[in-house]
């Protein structure tokens, strides 16, 4: 039986974009992560708690198809630094 796991996957795509999958578990509770970069930068990143039902498939070592599909990342960008900054003028 496994009490911790890690697990983490890179895919590099064409134009300087990275996906990073993570997947991590201790104690029976456990996360998984999504984050995207653009050229050495991180533009979006999605943290979610993996529910029971999942926890305990992977342990068993079972392929889960979409795991990652609810992991969807909000964009950081300057607009939001910009819109504050103009609202303190």
């Amino acid at each position: 039986m496994i009490h911790d796991y890690h697990n983490q996957e890179t895919k590099i795509q064409a134009g300087g974009k990275k996906i990073v999958r993570k997947v991590s578990i201790k104690n029976n509770k456990g996360y998984k992560c999504v984050v995207k970069y653009h050229k050495g930068k991180r533009i979006g990143t999605a943290k979610k708690r993996l529910n029971p039902n999942e926890i305990q498939m992977i342990k068993n070592g079972k392929f889960i198809p979409g795991l990652f599909s609810d992991c969807k990342y909000r964009k950081s960008g300057k607009c939001n630094k910009t819109k504050k900054y103009r609202k303190n003028q």
